[in-house]
């Protein structure tokens, strides 16, 4: 099949790509101009480059694909408000959505996140069913991420979109390059985590997600969501795992709600007055405290999607990093 990838460059693309060739199909990917995609070096690949905001340079991508993978989005948690994240995740998957449409792809995989749906306790993990609920951390990722999905989910109701869509929650492993999770376990590395917080959240190894995604190519219902999830831990769990793999001693301090929160508050004033992004901004400290816990069995059922030990999602992301010489 041929399949064009928006986001290749990123932690999750770059293994997907990998997933994608291995399994015999035509990879093209959809890069910025002054993308470097330096982990995507050496693949037989077809590069595009252009911008989601820009569909003239979309078109020409996607034609004669067959499917579309969209995982290109902004990130970024600082500033908390930001025209450029909303642009991107919003005009920009409304512009993937046209683009799709027009050169008849059959199948197309919007790559969105759990963060989209309610979580929920490790007694009562959050599905797709809960409704969007980290409304309440004043975000322009995850509302933006929100309202994309709605569009993607629109456009399969009234235009016949054939798109359904991945949420990722934490993802860790190999090709790291920002880096994005991997700087979590740096920073548990170099010792650099003075503790933890009540909080907690689920994680996955990301070559899970990546199959889960290809498979469903083939497989999984159009028009359906599929949190892309494995392991809930506690931030003290999770710290603690990381810290015996990478053989240091790991946090031992838990840090109190308000405590974070007055952090947390104060990181933002600062950035704003610095217009520096802080360690710590309130509506990260906001999260930190939140479990974030998510059940994923049924991405697990509809796109076989593998259930990897986190440990080895840890070693190999490690390892990466080490040998790649971000360690």
């Amino acid at each position: 099949m041929k399949v064009l990838v928006t986001g290749a460059d990123g932690l999750l693309g770059s293994n997907l790509v990998r997933e994608l060739i291995d399994r015999g199909h035509e990879v093209s990917v959809f890069l910025l101009p002054n993308s470097q995609a330096k982990s995507l070096d050496g693949l037989p690949i077809k590069r595009f480059f252009g911008n989601i905001l820009e569909i003239d340079t979309l078109l020409p991508a996607l034609a004669k694909q067959e499917a579309l993978i969209h995982a290109a989005a902004n990130t970024n948690i600082w500033p908390s408000r930001s025209e450029i994240v909303r642009k991107v995740n919003i005009e920009g998957t409304q512009n993937v959505i046209e683009a799709t449409l027009r050169q008849q792809i059959k199948r197309m995989i919007y790559i969105g996140t759990a963060n989209s749906f309610g979580f929920g306790s490790k007694s009562r993990p959050g599905t797709e069913i809960q409704p969007y609920a980290s409304s309440r951390y004043g975000l322009d990722y995850m509302d933006s991420k929100y309202e994309a999905q709605q569009l993607i989910l629109d456009a399969v109701r009234d235009r016949q979109l054939p798109a359904l869509i991945v949420n990722p929650t934490f993802m860790l492993g190999p090709y790291d390059s920002k880096p994005s999770a991997g700087a979590m376990i740096l920073a548990i590395y170099h010792r650099k985590v003075p503790g933890f917080a009540p909080g907690g959240r689920n994680y996955i190894y990301v070559k899970d997600v990546a199959t889960a995604i290809a498979n469903g190519l083939e497989k999984g219902r159009i028009g359906e969501c599929y949190i892309a999830g494995n392991t809930n831990l506690s931030y003290r769990e999770m710290f603690t795992r990381i810290a015996k793999i990478v053989k240091v001693k790991p946090p031992k301090v838990g840090f109190p709600a308000f405590i974070l929160h007055l952090y947390g508050g104060i990181g933002s004033l600062v950035g704003k007055l610095t217009r520096r992004a802080p360690t710590v901004s309130y509506p990260m400290a906001l999260i930190s405290c939140d479990e974030h816990y998510f059940n994923a069995q049924k991405a697990v059922e509809e796109l076989d999607m593998p259930q990897t030990s986190i440990d080895q999602a840890i070693q190999e992301s490690f390892e990466w990093l080490n040998d790649n010489g971000y360690v």
